[in-house]
């Protein structure tokens, strides 16, 4: 049987992206919250996708939603020819809200200095506005005499004609753990932050309060609009709700690359900055040209496995900037030969969950990180 081998001639290695399998994550999620609607969450280029493409085929699994972190993010999503429901709910200081605005892109403030700064941003639209309420994740908007501070400022400028308030939202600190006591509070926090906005004479569009993994085991927190992110790249959102497979999930992201040494060495053979492996008996060392300057966990080193002709094989050493070494023991290869450092897991390779395991963090951070000179190509993208 022909060996597998890979060119990469644009760059040394290829995040392969599978649009189908995106869009079929959209639907498990669908089914599991089927009486919201879906926010399709591509912030930070899609966790590392690719926020374009990917936002495209959100909307054709009908995504009627799609979130980011940033304004610019949203416009970017704005020039790729996405003309749906968009928000944006990062304000940092001094950013320039106005052409997001303008772009019909909805915003979110947490404060009352945050929405003064949507008012001013100078638009031409009238700002569609998410009020954030901090309901205990004490991350990002505010709660007690603060929130209501913002919820009066909120209906005056309503009632001025300067603001449309279209949601209200907060954010789970425990989802992916069911159990926790903390969710039941923060479930509690926000239903109390919907009635006291109610009492100032506002009802807004949509409330949303479910990530993820509420998503997937917490009815209760759907509300008017789910906000699905890393699920829907098929990754767990924690390991308390099981693997990908349990959740009836396939990772969309593929990151291959080619042998470009092979060459057999002896028992004794320090591996790469420190000697931190040395081979054990005469192996078969092959070298892999991409590092944690294209976004390899370096703390991955000594830890992770990769998938050559048919086996999983470990790094051997560390991590460097540009390459990574493996050691294929009595695996045959070549120059060439294809190289999965994660995949679907559909024919055995590692996931991306593998790697973070390997790296003692999350599967956010693998697939988030990549860069550098790592190609990206999109499969099934119709």
């Amino acid at each position: 049987m022909t060996r597998p081998t890979m060119s990469h001639a644009a760059g040394p290695a290829e995040a392969v992206v599978d649009l189908a399998a995106y869009r079929a994550n959209l639907a498990v999620l669908r089914a599991a919250a089927p009486t919201a609607l879906q926010m399709a969450v591509v912030k930070a280029d899609a966790y590392g996708h690719g926020a374009v493409e990917t936002a495209r085929a959100a909307r054709q699994a009908g995504a009627e939603w799609l979130g980011v972190a940033t304004v610019e993010e949203a416009s970017t999503l704005r020039r790729g020819g996405d003309r749906g429901p968009v928000l944006a709910w990062l304000s940092p200081a001094g950013a320039d809200l106005a052409p997001a605005i303008d772009a019909g892109v909805d915003v979110a403030a947490g404060s009352v200095a945050q929405l003064e700064a949507v008012v001013a941003a100078g638009a031409t639209n009238r700002p569609r506005v998410h009020l954030k309420v901090d309901t205990g994740m004490a991350r990002g908007g505010v709660r007690g005499a603060e929130l209501s501070a913002l919820f009066e400022a909120a209906r005056d400028a309503r009632h001025a004609g300067r603001i449309e308030i279209v949601g209200i939202f907060s954010h789970l600190a425990c989802a992916d753990e069911p159990s926790s006591p903390v969710n039941a509070a923060q479930e509690h926090a926000f239903g109390e932050a919907v009635a006291e906005l109610a009492s100032y004479g506002v009802e807004p569009e949509v409330r949303h309060l479910a990530n993820s993994a509420a998503t997937l085991t917490r009815p209760s927190v759907h509300h008017d609009l789910v906000r699905v992110g890393i699920a829907s790249y098929g990754l767990s959102p924690g390991p308390q709700l099981g693997t990908p497979s349990d959740l009836g999930l396939t990772p969309v992201m593929s990151l291959t690359t080619a042998l470009s040494l092979v060459r057999r060495v002896p028992p004794g053979t320090g591996v790469s900055y420190g000697h931190t492996y040395v081979t054990k008996r005469e192996t078969t060392l092959g070298l892999v040209p991409v590092g944690y300057g294209d976004g390899i966990l370096r703390a991955a080193s000594n830890h992770a496995e990769a998938w050559v002709n048919g086996s999983l094989v470990p790094i051997a050493g560390r991590v460097c900037m540009d390459q990574i070494v493996l050691d294929l023991g009595d695996v045959v290869a070549e120059r060439g030969d294809e190289v999965v450092l994660f995949g679907s897991g559909s024919r055995g390779e590692p996931i991306a969950e593998d790697w973070a395991q390997a790296a003692a963090t999350i599967g956010y951070e693998v697939v988030t990180r990549l860069g550098g000179r790592i190609v990206r190509t999109f499969v099934d993208a119709t």
